[in-house]
């Protein structure tokens, strides 16, 4: 049976969107989904399921979320592969720029046009810059970052439905899922 591992956005921030992993692995749980495992309590859920399509996959875990919850939980979901490959592509990254302070991996669910990733690419200041591969857009933050600031390259706006992780985690789980 085919495994996928799943990203939830904007929940655990402030009181109203509490989501605990134990509620989130009930959840998954609940649709049929099995072999379930959740990693620390910021929305990461591997799980094995029939479906083969994302995007129903996808809905099957919004709906059951936003069931569970009373709010929309957009899901962002992945094959074991391509997380690894994201995870991959981090690596490569941070090792080709040893000035970094932050590596942050915002996860797409949907892939971007052309135009949309050369506007991000573009988005280069002393903070840092952003490389788009797949659906995964890399924020390389440098020694101009400063920490607390939530999107310093203006570029979460032209991302579409996304969710981010810092560099650590993609590459953790994707050794731990994989």
């Amino acid at each position: 049976m085919p495994t996928y591992v799943a990203f939830l956005r904007a929940i655990n921030l402030g009181p109203s969107r509490k989501f605990p992993k134990d509620d989130i692995r009930r959840a998954v749980e609940a649709i049929g989904f099995t072999d379930v495992e959740t990693h620390i309590n910021t929305g990461n859920v591997r799980f094995s399921t029939p479906m083969r399509s994302r995007a129903k996959i996808d809905a099957a875990l919004e709906t059951a979320f936003a069931a569970d919850r009373g709010f929309d939980v957009p899901t962002i979901v992945f094959t074991p592969a391509e997380l690894v490959e994201i995870a991959r592509d981090a690596e490569r990254l941070s090792a080709d720029r040893p000035d970094l302070e932050r590596h942050y991996v915002y996860l797409l669910k949907d892939e971007l046009p052309a135009d949309t990733i050369a506007r991000i690419e573009a988005l280069t200041t002393e903070a840092g810059g952003m490389v788009v591969r797949g659906r995964a857009a890399h924020a390389l933050l440098g020694p101009g970052y400063q920490t607390g600031t939530v999107d310093p390259l203006g570029a979460a706006k032209l991302l579409g439905v996304a969710t981010n992780r810092n560099a650590n985690v993609v590459t953790t789980l994707a050794r731990k899922w994989a």
